[in-house]
């Protein structure tokens, strides 16, 4: 408890309850920083102010939440303030992050008779976001409509995007939008004296303070809604370099016009990937795709099947191995996205540290194909070998040992295409496409979808393992749907339960439902 402070006069001595506010921040979003000013901002003033904080589980499974009770003393006597906020009694909650804004209204401390929320509607996703296999962002027009009558007032922009505009933290910002708000009674001066007394980033930090402080007495920002899908950019027809000349004018040449953007993406990623010659072999493929698109109707539906096709074969062929992993953990166009991204100043030095767990399968796969399948084939000795191999390690890409040695890795590139794990991908690619290819002089629709299910397989080690065991369940249905009402539709929806979570629980569901839904 901090020590009494003179009784001060005028607007503050009329309060005979203390002010209660609730600060929701995450690791690094300087919550602590926030708190402290607001204490310090009270203590200026000469109210009493006590704050407490209660961690969360970890980064971005759980805010920080700091609580700030304030009161003018009375009489020379301490005033008992809480440790904890309580619901529906809690007069500013302010939410670094949007949805624990909505977090804080369904943990009730929001409240529209009392509260006013001051919200960052920035998003920083949670883990629970990002471990779906599909699209897990959560949705933030509900937490926009719930806001409008949950809260008093309610003041809301992107308050990450001002911080970065001005050099400085979030903080500083939701400090700058408190003072704004005009719920507590101190002025400007007192909560400027407050980031000064703090003594460190004084000036970034109050330029951004400034800019959350005008940005408060403004409207609040409309709810966002999704803009239309951006026409893709048209294909240039040169770009100075001959091999890659030559492969533009085969997509212009070859290709319709509706295709050729998702050709060209198909076509820059599998050069960047791996080479001229790479890339061409998939126009190869696609020009068969072509022809079986022109022969059952494709011009009618767009050549929705050759645009499927140039999309996820680009995915197909470009999948993650170790030598891609490698490759872009030391591309220096990395190292100076990171150091934009973090704000590295000129004469600092920036060191990241990748976790990284090989496993045995990544190494057999990285062997020519005649010595992995030896080496497969002793399952002893593999054991034996994974005992070294399958352990997580820290890697500093910005320590030479370890710069080398990935760098070594990636230049395994040029060789990829005779290594054990291009082979199983080839046969792996083959088999997808002979089933789509099978599909599509019966069932046009459906053999889109078959296409399309190639989103299931992504990353790389256990994460690839366990989309491409769902991948291969899923497609094991298609046959049974050509021809069934909505057979599309069902593979569609298979795909979809197959996307929604990371054990499959959803799919195994769906699939009981399928079986169900035609036996009936």
């Amino acid at each position: 408890m901090n020590a009494v402070a003179p009784l001060p006069t005028g607007e503050s001595a009329a309060f005979d309850r203390p002010l209660s506010i609730a600060v929701l921040a995450m690791g690094g979003q300087g919550g602590g920083v926030l708190t402290d000013w607001i204490v310090a901002a009270a203590e200026h003033a000469g109210w009493v102010a006590q704050s407490t904080s209660v961690p969360g589980v970890a980064q971005r499974t759980g805010a920080t939440i700091y609580y700030v009770e304030m009161l003018p003393p009375r009489g020379g006597r301490h005033p008992v303030l809480s440790l904890m906020p309580t619901p529906g009694d809690v007069d500013v909650v302010a939410a670094a992050e949007f949805m624990e804004a909505g977090r804080a209204m369904l943990r009730g401390l929001v409240t529209p008779d009392r509260t006013t929320l001051i919200a960052s509607t920035h998003r920083s996703l949670a883990v629970s976001e990002k471990e779906k296999p599909g699209d897990g962002i959560a949705a933030s027009g509900p937490v926009y409509e719930a806001s409008d009558f949950a809260a008093r007032q309610s003041i809301q922009f992107d308050m990450q995007a001002l911080a970065e505009r001005n050099g400085s933290v979030i903080s500083a910002v939701m400090f700058g939008a408190l003072a704004g708000s005009g719920v507590l009674p101190f002025s400007r001066e007192t909560y400027e004296a407050a980031i000064r007394e703090g003594g460190k980033g004084v000036e970034p930090s109050l330029r951004a303070f400034a800019a959350g402080f005008d940005r408060a007495a403004r409207p609040p920002e409309p709810v966002p809604v999704l803009e239309a899908e951006a026409l893709p950019p048209p294909v240039p027809t040169s770009v100075g370099v001959p091999q890659l000349d030559a492969l533009l004018a085969r997509v212009h040449g070859e290709f319709p016009t509706s295709v050729r953007p998702m050709v060209f993406a198909g076509v820059k990623r599998l050069t960047d990937y791996q080479d001229v010659a790479y890339a061409g072999e998939y126009l190869d493929r696609l020009r068969g795709f072509l022809a079986l698109d022109r022969a059952h109707g494709g011009e009618a539906a767009g050549y929705a099947f050759t645009d499927a096709a140039a999309k996820y074969l680009a995915v197909a062929m470009a999948y993650d191995d170790v030598i891609r992993v490698a490759d872009l953990k030391t591309r220096a166009s990395r190292f100076a996205r990171i150091d934009q991204e973090v704000g590295k100043r000129d004469g600092q030095l920036l060191y990241m540290t990748e976790f990284m767990h090989p496993r045995m399968e990544e190494v057999i796969g990285t062997m020519p194909k005649g010595l992995g399948l030896w080496l497969e084939g002793q399952p002893r000795l593999v054991r034996l070998l994974d005992r070294v191999v399958n352990r997580g390690r820290r890697v500093k890409t910005g320590h030479v040992s370890w710069f080398l040695s990935l760098n070594l890795v990636a230049a395994l590139r040029p060789a990829r295409r005779r290594l054990l794990r291009h082979l199983r991908e080839g046969a792996h690619i083959a088999n997808w496409l002979a089933l789509a290819e099978r599909i599509v002089a019966q069932d046009y629709a459906l053999a889109v979808e078959v296409l399309a299910c190639r989103r299931l397989v992504k990353g790389y080690s256990d994460t690839h393992a366990r989309g491409e065991s769902k991948f291969d369940r899923v497609l094991a249905a298609a046959p049974g749907l050509v021809g069934k009402p909505d057979g599309a539709g069902w593979l569609r929806r298979l795909r979809t339960a197959a996307l929604a979570d990371e054990q499959g629980e959803a799919l195994e569901g769906a699939l009981k439902t399928l079986e169900g839904a035609f036996e009936a």
